[in-house]
């Protein structure tokens, strides 16, 4: 019986597989069939079927891989147009485990796109990413493809090491990266943002697509691990993808592909591996090294958190270590009014790991039922600069938002802090400030001459453990409030929780360079003497005080 076929055979194939169960998808796969099914039955719908085929040739001539059943559904579904002429999907979201081969799509099909085969005159390809290493992958798998044929492509291409031309099709082939110095004179055809989990905002989205839309058929894609980086880029294109899959937006005409599990406990059953890593049961390599890294889970924490963000795509706000879910982070900001606690008491914390890096004060007070957490952040210049750290945080943007001080001296000397809580001490009363005995050594001499008080506070295991309780029942009830603080947000998520085999805990930082704690522990000091102050009304001033 001649098997029939409703789409493409590349689209049909992969769609029955998931129906059918033959191979293991999320809930976000599943809604992307129902999707795929929807848009294409709409009237008027072609599917370029000779188009396809002569791509899979093309690229099969080239490249001495074959394509996967994911990676061939990519490259028929990229080929699906209305009556106008106009794609279908035009917008490609991929969200992948690493290992999988994004790139191993991406760079035949920037290669095709280049070609008179695909059919359009100076369709530019251009791919992006913030570093170099990534930005250049796709680049390099094409100019090596170019090298190992060049009797056959020379006279079709010319090539350097930052840029392919075809020569017939004048369509060009470039990287870029954050820091590229000049992005001007785009007429792109094609877009390809990689690794979009580092992007920290929308500075280059914004760039490169400014210059699309000046080329029939233009497409975007965007292919991504999950990362670490929360209330950014990726988790925008994550709602975004998963209001376009459940139906709530019926306009777009971007395609969703999330791989990842559908819940933390399914990393124990390895065939549920395939949720995330849709390549596995193809790459023997890809599926051993798995294996060795969920090996050592258990017994080493800080991985454990990278294998369920970067092979898993669950990010660590889901695996069972983080001190708190994102939703709860973001929970935090929720309505802080700071004139409604003038006059009240409070506790200060500060916490700091150098005085040439951050530093982040605050005070805490109660009111509601609910615990207040007023923080700011002091950074010194040097710490920015450093060439073998790149701080994953919009920080110009916290301090637009008032919310980090710059430091531009050799370090953030005792007096900067000094001078913040004096000024705190204006309209609050700040009953005690509290730091861990490293940070109360710095602090010491210029709080006692200023007249603030300062607490030494333990730091560890046994401390963490007391208020472990008390910090798990404010962010499950949502009790406490950072007010729209996005540095706060950002300090908590980097925090993971360790217990040892005592039963007690430890709150660590997920990655030592990159990410920082600062705020968090300035607010763990203050929890630790949490029983000095008590909810109480304001007090009234006999006169006015403003900010």
């Amino acid at each position: 019986m001649e098997k029939t076929c409703e789409f493409h055979p590349f689209i049909d194939d992969y769609l029955h597989t998931i129906e059918r169960g033959e191979i293991e998808s999320s809930k976000e796969i599943k809604l992307m069939v129902n999707l795929v099914r929807r848009k294409l039955r709409e009237p008027g719908v072609r599917i370029a079927n000779v188009q396809i085929d002569e791509a899979l040739r093309v690229i099969h001539k080239y490249f001495d891989y074959e394509l996967f059943g994911w990676e061939k559904f990519v490259l028929a579904i990229t080929h699906c147009f209305y009556e106008d002429d106009t794609l279908v999907f035009d917008e490609f979201f991929i969200l992948m485990a690493r290992g999988n081969g994004k790139n191993g799509i991406i760079s035949p099909l920037t290669f095709y796109f280049s070609t008179h085969y695909h059919g359009i005159t100076g369709y530019d390809i251009e791919i992006i990413a913030n570093s170099e290493e990534q930005a250049i992958t796709s680049f390099n798998d094409i100019y090596n493809v170019l090298e190992d044929h060049e009797v056959k492509l020379k006279k079709f291409f010319y090539k350097t090491k930052e840029k392919i031309v075809n020569r017939k099709t004048k369509s060009r082939i470039k990287y870029y990266t954050s820091n590229a110095k000049t992005k001007d004179s785009l007429r792109s055809g094609c877009l390809i943002f990689d690794e979009v989990h580092a992007y920290e905002n929308y500075d280059l989205i914004k760039v490169f697509t400014s210059g699309l839309g000046k080329r029939k058929h233009s497409r975007t894609f965007y292919i991504t691990t999950n990362g670490n980086v929360r209330g950014g880029v990726l988790d925008d294109y994550l709602d975004l993808s998963d209001r376009i899959l459940k139906g709530e937006i019926t306009d777009s005409r971007m395609l969703p592909m999330l791989f990842k599990l559908d819940h933390k406990d399914e990393v124990h059953d390895k065939r549920k591996w395939e949720k995330a890593n849709p390549s596995i049961r193809f790459m023997s390599n890809l599926k051993s090294e798995i294996e060795k890294q969920y090996i050592k889970m258990p017994h080493q924490p800080q991985l454990a958190m990278e294998f369920m963000t970067k092979r898993m795509n669950l990010p660590a706000q889901d695996a069972y270590t983080a001190v708190a879910e994102w939703g709860k982070i973001e929970a935090t900001n929720q309505l802080f009014d700071l004139e409604s606690f003038k006059g009240m008491s409070c506790i200060g914390g500060v916490d700091y790991a150098s005085v040439k890096d951050f530093c982040s004060v605050g005070l805490q007070f109660k009111k509601n039922g609910k615990r207040y957490w007023y923080e700011h952040t002091f950074i010194c210049h040097k710490a920015l600069k450093l060439e073998n750290r790149r701080i994953n945080f919009p920080v110009d943007v916290a301090v637009n938002k008032g919310l980090i001080t710059i430091v531009n001296d050799e370090s953030i000397k005792p007096e900067y802090l000094s001078a913040w809580f004096l000024e705190q001490a204006k309209h609050f009363q700040i009953v005690n400030i509290a730091a861990d005995s490293h940070r109360a050594s710095v602090l010491q001499n210029e709080f006692e001459l200023k007249g603030l008080p300062l607490r030494i506070v333990r730091s560890g295991p046994e401390t963490h453990s007391k208020l472990g309780p008390l910090v798990e029942t404010m962010f499950a009830n949502e009790e406490i409030v950072y007010g729209d603080n996005m540095t706060m947000r950002w300090y908590t998520n980097n925090v993971f929780v360790e217990m040892n085999n005592k039963g007690n805990i430890t709150y660590k930082k997920i990655e030592p360079k990159t990410r920082k704690t600062d705020g968090f522990f300035a607010l763990l000091h203050a929890l630790s003497i949490d029983s000095e102050i008590k909810e109480e009304q304001p007090m009234v001033f006999y006169k006015a005080i403003t900010f």
